[in-house]
């Protein structure tokens, strides 16, 4: 706890005391009288301008907490330094807000045993004002008391202590834990005079740093005698008095990082031996027994690592633990609080939503029965309507089944119609299918004539040209008679050969000059069977398209007849047959 914390809470108490009316201000005499004993127990060099000038008489009455405040600050607090008197300065303190709320009457302990537990509530109390003390500081401190008295816990008296307090409240002001205390109710079976030596133990414990204390006997510099003292552990030093009333001090034994502790062996008929080495002396000290020895070797090694590591006393670094976790709980507890509100007012957004959503629905259900309503009364007019259509569309249908059955008929006879000339379509194809089949028989045969013609053409051409050569040979020279002779008869008989190929020739197209007439005759049937289908078609109400003759323009004349080739026909067939004498030419 910082020096200026420490003061503010005892001057708070001494200022609450002065407010006798609880309205939160303090006459200006009575402030001036407070802070002239502060500056006198704090050793303060007392500045009366300072003061006068400060609380002057003026229209404003008294003065507040925080109208107090500055002045506090800067003359006194400010100037507060570490070389005062504590006891004194509590005790001032005390003085002046005990006279107010304590009734000695009412409790069972002393009056320096309630100061104490004032001071014990001052150091556990939160830094918070009005100055109260939580439950987990009441428990560490009633624990600390039933220790102390050589008494056990009991658990569950606290914990329904705990239930009634928060049923009501989470902490205890200063004079409600006095009064606690002084009923007796976690002292029970315990005399006053034990109680106040525990209420003294835990005070020395928390606030004059008392570690340990107890006899022990001490070996002297100069005589080596040994001698009992009672000595006092504290954070920084070990000190040791003639008695336990600590009425005269014989000296301390001042601790630092560099101090050490250890045992010794047994001599000179004392037992239980330790050495404490400090940067000045050593100390040989003696335990009453074994126990104590290393009760006390213990707490002077713990004493000496936590000044190595420039930590407070353990209780005071316990104390600063327990608050920071309550600070960081606190911390927690509202910001789980901050989320439940959140949460809280999502839910309610949500709720608020899904009351809309309710009202809407609840008015979509109006309108969907307000839209049945009028969906049925349309349905049932639509039924109606639907029968009446209905019995018309019946009506209507036995009309139409009627001329179904009346167009049936007139389509049975279509269709016998339509049988009959597919039937007779089909006749006239095949009939015209044989007039094309006879075309083209006529013109194989002629392309056949054709060529026998070609043919003999050819090979007079040739017998004209070996006769030719056979004149102009028996004009050579006699030499070659004899050569030509047989060349001659060679000749002749290829042309006795060819006499005979020719005649051959004429046979087969004397052949073909039949087959010709036999063409042109199956042609004239065909054309007769043509014309006669043609002329029953033209009797069927012109359901067919009847096959008309060509044009009536100058018309050709072959070997087959009049029009029996168009002149396209012709020029190939012409076309055809030059190219054929020209490839046969150039084979020669």
């Amino acid at each position: 706890m910082a020096l200026r914390d420490e003061l503010l809470k005892s001057i708070w108490h001494a200022f609450t005391a002065l407010d006798l009316d609880q309205s939160g201000k303090v006459s200006k005499s009575q402030l001036k009288v407070l802070s002239h004993n502060l500056c006198t127990v704090l050793r303060i060099p007392h500045d009366p301008v300072a003061l006068e000038e400060h609380f002057k008489d003026d229209d404003e009455g008294p003065v507040s907490n925080q109208g107090y405040m500055p002045y506090l600050n800067r003359f006194i607090l400010d100037k507060a330094t570490d070389n005062f008197d504590r006891h004194d300065f509590h005790k001032m303190c005390w003085t002046l807000c005990s006279r107010k709320n304590l009734d000695q009457s009412q409790i069972l302990i002393s009056n320096d045993d309630a100061f104490k537990i004032w001071c014990i509530f001052n150091f556990l109390s939160e830094d918070r004002y009005p100055l109260i003390m939580v439950t987990e500081e009441i428990e560490y401190f009633l624990r600390k008391l039933t220790e102390a008295m050589g008494g056990s816990w009991v658990e569950e008296r606290f914990e329904d202590y705990k239930l009634q307090l928060n049923s009501k409240q989470q902490s205890l002001s200063v004079w409600q834990l006095i009064g606690l205390v002084g009923s007796g109710h976690f002292s029970k079976g315990i005399d006053r005079q034990t109680l106040s030596m525990g209420i003294t133990e835990v005070y020395q414990e928390l606030i004059l740093d008392v570690l340990k204390q107890g006899y022990m006997m001490k070996k002297g510099h100069r005589r080596k005698n040994w001698t009992e003292r009672w000595f006092v552990l504290k954070p920084g030093s070990i000190s040791y008095y003639v008695g336990e009333d600590l009425a005269e001090k014989k000296g301390d034994i001042l601790l630092d990082g560099g101090c050490s502790v250890e045992p010794l062996q047994d001599k000179e008929g004392k037992k239980c031996l330790f050495l404490i080495k400090s940067s000045q002396k050593s100390f040989e000290i003696s335990a009453s027994d074994k126990k104590k020895k290393q009760e006390w070797i213990q707490a002077i090694q713990t004493c000496v690592s936590l000044l190595r590591e420039g930590r407070p006393a353990l209780h005071r670094e316990t104390r600063q633990k327990r608050r920071e976790l309550r600070l960081k709980h606190q911390a927690e507890q509202e910001e789980l609080e901050r989320r439940m509100k959140e949460l809280q007012t999502a839910n309610e957004a949500k709720q608020l939503e899904l009351e809309n959503m309710r009202k809407a629905l609840e008015e979509a259900a109006a309108n969907a029965t307000e839209e049945e309503k009028r969906r049925l009364e349309t349905q049932t007019e639509l039924q109606n309507r639907y029968q009446m259509e209905l019995e018309r569309e019946k009506m209507v249908r036995q009309e139409m089944e009627e001329q179904m059955a009346q167009k049936s008929t007139e389509l049975e006879q279509y269709l016998q119609r339509v049988r009959e000339l597919e039937d007779m379509y089909n006749q006239l194809e095949a009939a015209l299918e044989n007039e094309r089949r006879a075309r083209q028989d006529e013109e194989t045969v002629r392309k056949l004539q054709a060529r026998l013609l070609e043919e003999e053409a050819m090979k007079r051409a040739e017998l004209e040209q070996i006769h030719l050569r056979q004149q102009h040979a028996i004009s050579e020279t006699q030499a070659e008679k004899e050569e030509l002779e047989k060349e001659r008869l060679a000749k002749e008989s290829a042309l006795q050969a060819a006499m005979q190929q020719l005649e051959q020739l004429e046979q087969e197209r004397q052949g073909a000059l039949e087959k010709y007439q036999t063409v042109v005759k199956k042609l004239e049937d065909a054309t007769n069977n043509t014309r006669t289908w043609k002329h029953k078609v033209a009797e069927h109400e012109g359901l067919l398209r009847l096959i008309q003759p060509g044009g009536k323009g100058q018309q050709k004349m072959t070997n087959w007849g009049p029009a029996a080739f168009s002149d396209l026909e012709l020029n190939l067939r012409e076309k055809k047959w030059q190219e054929r004498k020209n490839q046969e030419a150039q084979a020669q």
